[in-house]
């Protein structure tokens, strides 16, 4: 077993990791409103008490703040750091809303508040692509060499040397392929599809589900078929192959967190596998310690966790507005800012019940062990 890193280094690995993104995905949002004419009033780099700012050529404030968990932008009409509209330009003219956000087309709001989420589904793309580019990408055949003990997928028939294609239908290509096909769904049954020396078989198989340890004693539990595959090899690869491979790793890790949210919140995985800033800053110390090409690679992953958690339909993240923008859209008007304000208000409780249960449980957790 590793030993664990200090805590000075999982701090830095922490601020290290999540600073940078969190700066990234507000630069999104800044940068579509300076594309659309939206001024911005503040951007902060941190939340609470201001230790430094500048004031650029175009009005906006440039802070840092002293909590470096946050961050925002604040465009002209928004009333707080949650973009909520500021009640006093209710029934303004279109002149006086000229040059804010509230005031822009709603085409244009939509892409705003999507050009945060995306910028850190760029940000993860573009550091799979770098990975790609420099170390190659892993191949290795699906073919099975050898089975694990009460593998599942022996006691269904399979045999070593067949070669799995698909699983559900869902094409094979490489072993590394199998993984998010059945990690996420132990106990449940798939159809595994091999070719067989030119035969194809179909065997139904039950996932079998597998607790194991990693090198710093973090216990996970995940599905397996019980299969191991043949010696593989990293393969150079060039700019549009890297591309290619940086799109369907990102799609894939999307995926992956959408499907795991969705069986936390019909009950097929507990509650405790939500994790908050104590767990993310403990990994984040055990990636950088592995190298640093571990590390980009687990913020790759945590910038797809937070585009995908910032577009959930909550309100005062971003896909809380966007709901508003549909409802918007149908209804041909926006929302009151009474309305608007109660769902606001909804949503921040959710979202902090919500922290302080991961948070809490997370510290119980390290504590515990």
């Amino acid at each position: 077993m590793i030993e664990s890193p200090s805590l000075l280094l999982t701090i830095g690995a922490f601020l290290l990791l999540l600073g940078p993104l969190i700066v990234l995905h507000e630069l999104g949002h800044y940068y579509a409103g300076r594309l659309f004419g939206v001024r911005a009033q503040t951007f902060s780099v941190g939340i609470g008490k201001e230790l430094w700012h500048r004031i650029d050529k175009r009005g906006t404030r440039w802070r840092i703040a002293a909590i470096p968990l946050g961050g925002y932008v604040l465009f002209a009409g928004d009333a707080d750091a949650s973009s909520k509209p500021d009640p006093a330009l209710e029934g303004a003219s279109a002149e006086e809303l000229k040059g804010t956000f509230p005031g822009a087309p709603l085409w244009q709001r939509t892409l705003i508040v999507l050009a945060g989420p995306f910028a850190n589904l760029l940000v993860a793309a573009a550091i799979y692509f770098g990975i790609a580019l420099s170390y190659g990408v892993p191949y290795l055949p699906p073919v099975v060499a050898e089975f694990s003990e009460n593998s599942a997928a022996q006691q269904a028939g399979i045999q070593i040397g067949d070669r799995i294609v698909a699983i559900d239908d869902a094409r094979i290509n490489d072993f590394t392929d199998i993984a998010p096909r059945v990690a996420l769904y132990p106990g449940q049954q798939v159809t595994v599809t091999v070719d067989r020396a030119g035969r194809t078989l179909d065997f139904p198989v039950r996932i079998a589900l597998y607790k194991e340890k990693d090198s710093f004693g973090n216990e996970t539990e995940r599905g397996l078929l019980g299969v191991a595959g043949v010696q593989g090899e990293m393969r150079s690869i060039g700019p549009v192959g890297a591309a290619g491979f940086a799109v369907s790793t990102t799609a894939d890790g999307f995926r992956f967190i959408a499907v795991g949210l969705k069986q936390i919140v019909f009950g097929e995985r507990s509650l405790k596998e939500m994790g908050g800033l104590p767990k993310t800053a403990k990994v984040s110390g055990e990636m950088l310690t592995l190298g640093w090409g571990v590390f980009l690679g687990f913020a790759a992953f945590v910038s797809i966790n937070l585009a995908f958690i910032n577009l959930l339909p909550i309100p005062t993240l971003d896909g809380g507005h966007l709901a508003f923008y549909a409802a918007e859209a149908v209804r041909r008007k926006p929302l009151g800012v009474r309305s608007q304000e109660f769902a606001f208000r909804i949503g921040m409780a959710f979202v902090i019940a919500v922290a302080l249960f991961v948070n809490v449980n997370d510290l119980v957790t390290l504590f515990l062990k």
